[in-house]
């Protein structure tokens, strides 16, 4: 699942896990999770989200490679969130929800997290930018991108979704 912050991707990637009988892997509830259970990974990651950024690649990929190496059929949200990260990695369909900065405002300022503070949302959104859009043409190119809408009804997007996603050829 790639989306800027607010853009839906845990809405839309539990809804089309659930429907298909796939795990949703959220890399941002993992870290969520590592912060909450105050566990040595949480207490590097707090310091990050403390301040409205976002972790590293290093730690990242700590949270969620073990989670991705005991299972072969997931829907992945939130990881990779840049070209770096991608390397080695193979999908057989990477969904993208495109939605404009505005919507993605009024969503993440709704939303009431820690992290999703007004003076901190611009500068997350230029860092999505700058780091996750060069995987739509990476995906693009591979074969593998779903481009959708993600500024409607989630059940209106969830039903594309899953209409594309079981006509689209598998890797």
């Amino acid at each position: 699942m790639l989306a800027p912050p607010g853009g839906g991707k845990g809405t839309q990637g539990t809804r089309i896990a659930e429907e298909l009988g796939l795990d949703h892997v959220s890399s941002g509830d993992l870290l969520r999770e590592a912060v909450a259970e105050d566990t040595p990974l949480g207490r590097e990651v707090a310091g990050y989200m403390d301040k409205g950024e976002l972790a590293p690649d290093a730690l990242v990929a700590d949270a969620i490679k073990p989670v991705l190496e005991h299972r072969d059929s997931y829907v992945l949200d939130g990881f990779p969130r840049n070209l770096g990260q991608a390397e080695g990695l193979q999908f057989d369909a990477v969904i993208y929800l495109e939605v404009p900065e505005e919507a993605l405002t009024r969503r993440l300022l709704g939303r009431g997290r820690k992290d999703d503070r007004p003076e901190v949302i611009p500068r997350r959104l230029r860092e999505y930018a700058q780091d996750t859009e060069p995987l739509i043409g990476l995906y693009r190119d591979q074969g593998v991108l779903i481009a959708v809408d993600g500024d409607r009804p989630p059940d209106e997007i969830t039903g594309e979704l899953l209409d594309r996603l079981r006509r689209q050829p598998r890797a």
